[in-house]
């Protein structure tokens, strides 16, 4: 079995269990590859095998790994989409940082989430991604997200107009700071601190949602993702920012923005032991009433 490691910097009392996690894949006879930035922060963190190879991009892994560990956060997970790419490895999310609600598992659970590894005792979780696609391939090939499709005001100042349409009929024209076009799986992030609705991963939807719209009547819209949104935008300045998960461009108001599913899902590794609604309660402590 060969894994790939992706991380970011940690704090230092992360140190002794990821140490331990380097240890247990050696020790069960796992060949590990680690991201190269990553390798070189850890070397001084941690004892690790010299002789462990390092890697730089999506072909270096494609066909060559079974398994991708995410040491971090969420945000830390949605990098290494742009690594994993349409190549089916199974992503397996260490949660080093606050919230982790995509990298279910906690730092301290190592040792059991390597065991469900090496046992095959998981489930892999099928997610859904949109695509955008622009005249000028505004994001080239990293043109896919797993949470969202941001369109926000680059100007602090003044709001902006997002004329959206749904399969080329006119949907709505939101008069706001910016407009969320999110997956299921975004939909428990930027959308749903946004006033969106919680959507399961396998819906098969998008929703919308205004980013403070100046109308109070304009609310969030569930479509089936089947369908074609294509936006167009104004505002005073001229350009806008658009956003695939943490990646960000700037645009002018001559582009038009076309989103789409992707033709390829991403696989998330979950334990036995949890599922998507043990997650919203324990990670957003749904349905919390400390009366009870």
């Amino acid at each position: 079995m060969k894994i790939a490691i992706y991380g970011r910097a940690f704090n230092e009392k992360h140190a002794a269990p990821i140490q331990q996690l380097f240890e247990k894949l050696e020790n069960a006879g796992v060949s590990l590859i680690v991201y190269e930035k990553f390798y070189s922060f850890i070397s001084s963190k941690i004892k690790i095998n010299k002789s462990i190879s390092t890697f730089l991009n999506h072909d270096e892994l494609s066909g060559n790994v079974d398994f991708l560990f995410s040491i971090g956060g969420d945000g830390t997970l949605l990098e290494t989409i742009t690594f994993i790419k349409n190549s089916n490895i199974p992503i397996l999310g260490i949660n080093t940082g606050r919230l982790g609600f995509l990298s279910s598992v906690s730092i301290d659970l190592v040792d059991e989430a390597i065991a469900a590894i090496l046992n095959k005792k998981y489930h892999l979780d099928k997610r859904t991604l949109l695509k955008l696609e622009t005249k000028n391939n505004l994001f080239e090939n990293l043109n896919f997200a797993l949470n969202e499709l941001t369109v926000h005001k680059k100007d602090s100042a003044s709001m902006m107009t997002i004329h959206a349409y749904w399969n080329d009929e006119y949907l709505n024209s939101y008069w706001a700071d910016g407009l969320i076009i999110a997956t299921p799986t975004g939909s428990t992030a930027y959308s749903l601190s946004c006033g969106g609705p919680i959507i399961v991963p396998d819906s098969g939807n998008f929703v919308l949602t205004p980013i403070a719209p100046h109308n109070l009547n304009v609310r969030p819209i569930v479509i089936s993702d089947k369908n074609t949104i294509r936006l167009r935008v104004e505002g005073r300045s001229g350009y806008f920012l658009a956003a695939l998960d943490s990646r960000v461009e700037t645009s002018d108001s001559s582009m038009e923005l076309i989103i789409k599913k992707a033709d390829f899902e991403i696989n998330l590794v979950r334990l036995n032991n949890q599922n998507f609604l043990s997650t919203l309660r324990n990670k957003l402590m749904l349905g919390l009433d400390l009366r009870n």
